[in-house]
């Protein structure tokens, strides 16, 4: 597939400012007043004549609705041109329709795991979750709503720190507002690695990982 993208290409592809790209696909949130005019708008995404069996995935509540775009073929799971085109349109009938988006109301959040073994550790938790493998390395929800798992391979256990951990992916210009809040709660910054990705640990030393995507080539 020559038409890939990067999360930072479609960052700052034209008419792409309404979304931001996070550990699973392009996202964008318009509020609507009420769930009526959001299944409105859900219904009018749908007969875009650029939607296609994997794109896109949409999550309709009272207060609005989240648009995700990704591109799942079996070889390559992420964003293309048509992904970048699709965004256009979308954002150009929710102007139309009169709906701000909103990207502080997105974000999405992935498991990891420490695995010294990965084909056993996945096929337990495949087993346990129902989910569907993809690459070799996750575990995703084949209804597309829950959190994906990401199996981290490792050459030896990693002595006096949990074996599991949170990824919080957000739009870049929430990094910083949610890593004060998790230092304010108590936490700690155990590593920096911007603009990408930050380590926080609780006051027991149990780490999650706030991340952005915004970057990355």
């Amino acid at each position: 597939m020559d038409d890939r993208v990067s999360p930072k290409g479609f960052r700052s592809a034209e008419g792409a400012g309404d979304w931001r790209v996070l550990g699973d696909g392009a996202c964008a949130f318009f509020a609507t007043a009420s769930l009526a005019e959001g299944a409105a708008f859900a219904a009018a995404v749908g007969a875009l004549p650029g939607v296609g069996p994997h794109r896109p995935d949409i999550d309709l509540r009272h207060e609005g609705v989240t648009v995700r775009l990704v591109a799942v073929e079996p070889d390559f799971w992420g964003l293309t041109t048509a992904e970048v085109a699709l965004a256009r349109e979308i954002s150009a009938l929710a102007a139309g329709r009169g709906l701000e988006p909103n990207p502080s109301r997105l974000q999405s959040v992935q498991v990891s795991v420490d695995a010294l073994s990965h084909p056993p550790v996945i096929r337990f938790w495949k087993a346990v979750l129902g989910y569907d493998e993809r690459g070799g390395e996750d575990l995703v929800d084949p209804q597309g709503r829950n959190a994906s798992f990401w199996f981290q391979e490792m050459d030896a256990p990693r002595p006096q720190r949990n074996r599991l951990h949170v990824d919080v992916f957000l739009p870049e210009e929430q990094v910083e507002a949610r890593l004060a809040a998790a230092l304010a709660a108590g936490g700690t910054l155990v590593r920096d690695r911007s603009p990408e990705w930050w380590v926080v640990a609780d006051p027991e030393g149990n780490e999650a990982c706030i991340a952005t995507l915004a970057a990355r080539d």
